[in-house]
């Protein structure tokens, strides 16, 4: 439980410093502004026809990664990776304790936690890198547009698996631990 909590707070930490550092970059600070008004020359003066000031391209327009979308299918992506992770270890548990040799031992919760969430992370990131724009990569504007079908794929493998598990059945087909007793 310690570890969510740690990952938690590091993840509102780290929204919670994005946020400002995004807003700082578009309202600079009033000295900045006012500096900026004292370079440029007052409207009154005309500039030297010689000092022709060059023309700057076009700033790129800053694309949302994080939209609603993205957001509802990597939630999926995470509801079915608990699904899959939380009966997974319900059944190691449950052959543990009735003695199945093939079990020796069961991961504890944290480590579990760690090893799927940072699984989960890498998936995130991933399909994070996919969608953002990229100026260098030929093609990007379609592979940009199909960021969610490596999320997808994985949420109904990982819906697959759990149901699965959940649908364990011990030695012989037994579905209960009466009928696996005569056995």
């Amino acid at each position: 439980m310690l570890s969510i909590r740690l990952f938690v707070s590091t993840l509102l930490a780290c929204l919670s410093v994005a946020r400002p550092l995004a807003a700082a970059e578009k309202n600079p600070p009033r000295e900045i502004r006012e500096a900026v008004g004292e370079m440029n020359p007052s409207p009154i003066e005309p500039a030297p026809p010689a000092a022709a000031q060059p023309t700057l391209p076009e700033a790129p327009s800053m694309r949302k990664v994080m939209d609603r979308k993205f957001i509802a299918v990597m939630s999926a992506l995470g509801g079915a990776e608990t699904l899959r992770l939380t009966t997974h270890k319900m059944v190691l548990d449950n052959e543990y304790s009735a003695g199945a040799p093939w079990v020796t031992s069961v991961p504890s919760g944290p480590y579990m936690f760690a090893k799927y969430g940072s699984i989960f992370a890498a998936e995130f990131l991933a399909s994070y890198e996919l969608k953002k724009p990229h100026d260098w990569l030929p093609g990007d504007r379609v592979i940009r547009r199909l960021w969610w079908v490596p999320p997808a794929v994985l949420t109904v493998i990982h819906i697959k698996n759990g149901i699965r598990s959940m649908r364990t059945t011990g030695p012989g087909g037994c579905t209960s631990a009466d009928q696996c007793g005569g056995q």
